[in-house]
């Protein structure tokens, strides 16, 4: 087999229906619900009991909600701070509007090197932009290195989490997806394997191991960009991204516009937040810091494409913008009742979660059902707020979120809820009209002889169908309070 047969596509990003409808196929899978149960609940009591150990953690909240409103506020300026320093310590800056102009880059700069494969550190920003489809479709295979990451591009999935993006697959799911895939793509898996986890990442690590030693090109994203030094920092727990930034020849960093800290004195906040509240460490196992090139030692070629892709759009937002806070540690979601029930999957998106239903439709816009459904993919409890590392408000953003779908959609063609909103503040707005509509309430009350509608005809049986609709008394106020009088 040829050492450049393609990497299994990852599976694209569906039209997907609303939230509502699309969620239903997850609800019914047990296997995953009991996946998705187990990981959830390890993760949140782990984070729990390490940030627990921190006397000033409500501190650190402050600080790092603090430092990133302050970035944002002054994002232009850090933004030219950062490209001045990355061109000043070897690197090459490059800017992209949007994912297609962002993978247009990164193809051109990988044909450059005359290279057919990339290795890849994980990064939610190429998810984001479908850069792995971008240069599959140039004849290049982009090898993805994290354990999570390899699990779900050679089961021709999607992730299902920010931080863990196998999350919705068990033990024996990885080892069946090892044992029929790793052959395909490279150095197979043991055929003795077992689901043992030490075992699995052995298998990872042999498959993966020639990419690593033939690779001329890797591509990285970027956890934080420290503007005043032109640093790009990455953190991990496996090692693998540490073999991308330093063995090949040239290193492509992809990033998000809003990744930027001022000085570097400001990760000592970021890395105390990030690890408690993602994986609940109390700091990552690799740390990687990288400012350009440094001759005779790693990549002698540095590339740092910066994104935006919509988050000006986010950022112009006085109220929405408090989005672009996240640092990705995904605990929002592992505290999400919804998310627990149903993993990533049914949002549409590469960021699912709390997290997901206020950034993406913000990014994309209300353009699709998908996007216009995500700000009610929540049952506004609260606990995703509770336990943000930088505070991001989000309950009141899903809120805030709502309301502007209801103001996109009454631009144009009004649906069943707005039509019969309409027609009941008409009836509402005049006291003769409220009246006789109670009175005709009462008489239908009167001849039905129920208490409870169960099921309505049309459109409005999807009320019915989750809930009872209780008939009006068969006495109006109205008719009371006359009757005192």
């Amino acid at each position: 087999m040829s050492r450049h047969t393609p990497a299994p596509p990852p599976g694209r990003l569906i039209d997907a229906p609303p939230f509502s409808e699309g969620v239903e196929p997850y609800l019914k899978n047990e296997q995953l619900r009991e996946n998705m149960y187990k990981a959830t609940r390890t993760i949140r009591a782990k984070r729990a009991r390490i940030t627990a150990e921190l006397a000033n953690w409500e501190e650190l909240r402050e600080a790092g909600r603090a430092l990133k409103d302050h970035t944002l506020d002054n994002l232009d300026a850090y933004l030219a701070l950062l490209e001045t320093n990355l061109v000043k310590n070897g690197a090459q800056v490059h800017w992209a509007a949007d994912a297609a102009e962002a993978c247009s880059i990164v193809v051109a700069l990988v044909k450059a090197q005359g290279a057919r494969e990339v290795v890849k550190v994980k990064s939610m920003v190429t998810q984001e932009i479908e850069l792995n489809e971008a240069l599959e479709a140039a004849g290049i295979a982009a090898w993805e290195t994290d354990l999570a990451e390899l699990i779900v591009q050679l089961g021709h999935d999607r992730p299902s989490n920010i931080l863990v993006p196998a999350i919705h697959r068990n033990r024996d799911e990885i080892r069946e997806i090892f044992l029929s895939e790793m052959k395909l793509y490279g150095k197979p898996a043991p055929e003795d394997l077992n689901n043992d986890p030490g075992n699995l990442a052995a298998a990872a690590r042999l498959h993966l191991r020639e990419k690593f030693l033939r690779a001329k090109v890797a591509v990285s994203g970027a956890n934080f960009c420290v503007a005043e030094s032109g640093t790009l920092v990455v953190v991990e727990s496996e090692g693998n991204g540490r073999m991308c930034l330093t063995l090949p020849e040239t290193l492509i960093s992809v990033t998000g516009i809003e990744k930027i800290v001022p000085r570097i004195q400001d990760l000592g906040v970021m890395l105390q937040l990030l690890p408690r509240s993602a994986t609940g460490e109390r700091m990552n196992p690799y740390t990687s810091m990288w400012s350009g090139v440094t001759p005779g030692d790693g990549p002698q070629e540095v590339h740092v494409v910066l994104v935006d892709n919509g988050r000006r759009r986010v950022l112009a937002d006085p109220v929405g913008r408090e989005a672009l806070r996240c640092i990705r540690c995904a605990a929002c979601m592992h505290q999400c009742p919804i998310y627990e029930r149903v993993g990533g999957h049914p949002y549409g998106s590469v960021y699912p979660g709390p997290i997901g239903a206020v950034l993406t439709p913000q990014m994309r816009g209300f353009g699709s059902a998908i996007d216009r459904s995500l700000p009610y993919a929540s049952t506004l409890c609260g606990a995703c707020a509770e336990i943000c590392p930088v505070k991001i408000p989000l309950p009141d953003l899903l809120v805030y979120l709502r309301k502007r779908v209801v103001e996109e959609t009454k631009r144009g063609h009004p649906g069943l809820e707005q039509f019969l909103m309409r027609r009941a503040g008409w009836i509402m707005s005049k006291g003769e009209r409220f009246g006789l509509a109670g009175r005709m309430a009462a008489f239908v009350r009167k001849i039905l002889r129920k208490d409870y509608v169960r099921s309505l005809p049309g459109p409005a049986k999807r009320w019915t169908a989750a809930r009872d609709l209780r008939m009006p008394a068969e006495q109006t106020f109205r008719s009371w309070w006359k009757r005192r009088r």
